[in-house]
């Protein structure tokens, strides 16, 4: 009897190990992963106070209270994927150029802007955001952390990184009773936002259409209702919901803080 208690007990110890493992593959699947590192090149727009850099494509306004900060960049078309982009956080490396800072690794950037195509310009000449390419427009203090800004443009390596963020969610309002335009912000992990939900408080879910940047719209009477959001990821397609975001009295013009975000 006691051999066969030693082999339970092992049995129930392997089983234990093997579902803590499995366990954590579970958890860690929808965590945002780096890229591989890639080239491309980066200019700047704008002054050192990045003034020129609020507002922009994505939506997210002033970034200094919204979070961002001067650490940003508009991407090319190619890269800003209609928007599907914003909010994803880049390392920025100087590579290959004399305007390089030698001990500067990289800078970090949040993609903020899109860089649109200028085709009176040849892509190799003045029209740096033309496609296919591969381009940052950094905010000038984000650019000056990696090179000497009289170089003008510069070749770079550019990989994907874990957006971190302090704090949840945050939902900006826009619209009016029938038609509701969500701008989200802060988002951790991949950063971006692939799709999502709404739910009043006497609805069930309905599904949300991308309009354009970080904005997302639904056509729906939610006045009085407190409302709820469900969010799924781009890159980790990770879902997670934010319940009771918004009180039944909310209104637009108004930006609603959670507790949760994307690890």
């Amino acid at each position: 009897m006691a051999t066969i208690h030693h082999s339970c007990s092992f049995l129930l110890i392997a089983f234990t190990w093997m579902f803590t493992i499995i366990g954590k593959a579970a958890l860690v699947a929808g965590v945002f992963q780096p890229s591989q590192w890639t080239q491309a090149h980066a200019t700047f727009y704008g002054d050192e106070t990045a003034s020129a850099t609020m507002g922009g494509a994505c939506g997210y306004g002033n970034l200094f209270l919204n979070g961002y900060g001067t650490d940003t960049a508009a991407l090319s078309s190619t890269l800003f994927n209609n928007g599907y982009a914003c909010g994803a956080c880049y390392q920025i490396q100087c590579v290959q150029s004399s305007a390089c800072y030698s001990n500067v690794p990289y800078a970090t950037v949040t993609a903020t802007n899109l860089c649109p195509p200028n085709w009176a310009e040849a892509s190799n000449d003045g029209g740096w955001c033309n496609p296919p390419r591969a381009h940052f427009d950094m905010s000038k203090p984000a650019f000056m952390k990696i090179a000497h800004w009289e170089a003008g443009i510069v070749p770079v390596m550019y990989r994907r990184v874990p957006c971190v963020r302090s704090g949840g969610l945050r939902f900006s309002f826009q619209g009016n009773g029938y038609w509701l335009l969500v701008y989200v912000m802060n988002v951790g992990g991949g950063g971006d936002i692939a799709n999502m939900w709404v739910k009043g408080s006497g609805t069930d879910w309905i599904s949300m259409s991308h309009n354009w940047g970080a904005s997302y719209q639904v056509f729906a009477t939610l006045n009085g209702q407190a409302l709820s959001f469900k969010v799924t990821s781009y890159t980790t397609k990770e879902t997670i919901i934010a319940w009771n975001v918004a009180p039944a009295n909310w209104g637009v013009g108004l930006t609603y803080s959670t507790d949760i975000n994307f690890s």
